[in-house]
């Protein structure tokens, strides 16, 4: 149970000094441990995966523990280049394997300007609407008699 806490309260931390290496630049990088296994594949091999490679890898790595070389080398190039300022973690190369990811939004900003601004037409038009529309109001406390009538 305390290596679940462990765990918990320190996702990076692993027993095994090898696995808490990929763990901490998967973490510098943003990137799940088997993204970046995939990015130290193709950098090792200049090739993605096969089908066949991921099985034997993910079984390799997650259930056995078992850390290759060029698994190692990735991980300390991606550690040394953030000790030395030199890793920009938006960098599309490194999210080539993120179907989801966006770092940019093409025109964002006018985009937000144009939302801020039919936001604050709404508020003023639903504003000016109620003032118009809105008649003089009866007592605040029960019964609610009309001011004008009388009546409830």
């Amino acid at each position: 149970m305390s290596s679940l806490w462990r765990t918990l309260l320190r996702p990076d931390h692993d027993d095994d000094p090898e696995k808490a290496l990929i763990a901490t630049a998967a973490n510098i990088l943003q990137v799940g441990e088997f993204q970046l296994l995939q990015l130290a594949y193709h950098d090792w091999f200049g090739k993605d995966m096969g089908p066949g490679d991921l099985d034997r890898l993910f079984a390799a790595y997650m259930l056995r523990n078992r850390v290759t070389p060029w698994m190692r080398h990735y991980a300390r190039a991606i550690l040394d280049a953030h000790e030395q300022g030199k890793v920009d973690i938006n960098d599309p190369h490194l999210h080539r394997y993120d179907h989801d990811y966006v770092s940019h939004v093409h025109d964002g900003r006018r985009r937000f300007l144009g939302a801020c601004l039919v936001i604050a037409l709404v508020l003023l038009g639903s504003i000016w609407l109620g003032e118009r529309t809105a008649s003089e109001g009866g007592s605040r406390f029960p019964p609610y008699f009309d001011r004008e009538t009388g009546d409830r």
